[in-house]
């Protein structure tokens, strides 16, 4: 993977996220499968999980937490489970939603958890999937064949401001920040995204929105 300041960043839209859900959906329902329970893999599958809750008619959701990688795609490590399964799932057809299968190592760990409480079925899902990865999701939306970095509506505040923090010279104003963005990372967030980056993003910087 390249190293933050150097990746290409694909910023994605929400109505893109549903687009893609729709089309997560229908692929369940095409072959056959009938989940009983979605369990999303927070903290990115919590969007994408209600929306094919909601498309798919599932009434239970339910969620784990697998930590690998960490803001402005810094790695943490090996994928690993920190907040385990706290449900009953035995018998049950389960759907597993993550938004991006990058590596595969949240899959590969994540998978494993939910059958050692033994489901009838585990299926994986995910928004996008990289031809990177070593464990491939049951369905996908997305194909995503030259990696770059998937930036989703739900952590731009997280992954925009550890981007801002990490620029070196520290940016003066709002102009530079937009100038290295698009120069680094080929990303251009709305003014917005931006004011928000700023107000919420721990970047340590208070800049106004003009140039």
């Amino acid at each position: 993977m390249t190293e933050p300041g150097t990746m290409q960043v694909q910023l994605v839209g929400l109505e893109e996220v549903v687009d893609a859900c729709d089309q997560l959906a229908r692929a369940v329902l095409a072959s056959g499968f009938q989940p009983d329970i979605v369990v999303a893999i927070a903290r990115g599958g919590f969007v994408p999980a209600r929306f094919l809750c909601d498309f798919l008619h599932v009434g239970k959701l339910t969620s784990i937490r697998v930590q690998h990688y960490q803001a402005g795609a810094q790695k943490e490590g090996q994928a690993r489970i920190t907040i385990p399964l706290s449900i009953d799932i035995e018998g049950a057809n389960v759907l597993l939603v993550d938004d991006v299968n990058d590596s595969g190592k949240t899959l590969a760990a994540a998978a494993p958890h939910l059958k050692s409480f033994s489901p009838a079925a585990v299926r994986t899902a995910v928004l996008h999937e990289k031809t990177s990865t070593v464990q491939p999701a049951d369905f996908r939306a997305i194909v995503i064949r030259q990696w770059r970095w998937i930036l989703y509506p739900w952590a731009v505040v997280e992954d925009v401001g550890q981007f801002v923090r990490d620029m070196r010279p520290t940016p003066q104003n709002m102009g530079e920040i937009r100038k290295r963005l698009d120069d680094q990372y080929g990303l251009a967030p709305s003014p917005a995204q931006l004011d928000r980056v700023l107000h919420f993003g721990n970047t340590g910087l208070e800049l106004k929105m003009g140039p």
